[in-house]
């Protein structure tokens, strides 16, 4: 794995795995009636790179998943951010 590599799926990791905490911390809150974190960071981190941690927090915290914003946007940038990671990480291999 070339140091390139290394670098996006550490960024890659690190975004999603941000982008879950996010939407646990905000999950708890809710049941607490306590502060939440603004649906628009929550949207954020996936746009940023995060829509794999954002699609499992919905899912399996079945947070947010009635929101049209939510489940119609996440899994489309999922799909965008796979086929955009899987092409960076060819580039960094070398592939042309």
């Amino acid at each position: 794995m070339t140091a390139a590599q290394l670098a996006l799926a550490a960024f890659c990791a690190a975004a999603n795995v941000l982008a879950f905490a996010l939407y646990a911390v905000d999950k708890r809150r809710a049941r607490l009636r306590g502060w939440r974190i603004r649906e628009s960071i929550l949207l954020a981190a996936a746009v940023l790179g995060g829509s794999l941690g954002a699609l499992l927090g919905m899912h399996l915290l079945h947070h947010k998943t009635k929101h049209p914003k939510f489940y119609l946007l996440i899994p489309t940038l999922f799909l965008f951010q796979t086929a955009l990671y899987a092409y960076l990480f060819w580039r960094a291999a070398g592939g042309s």
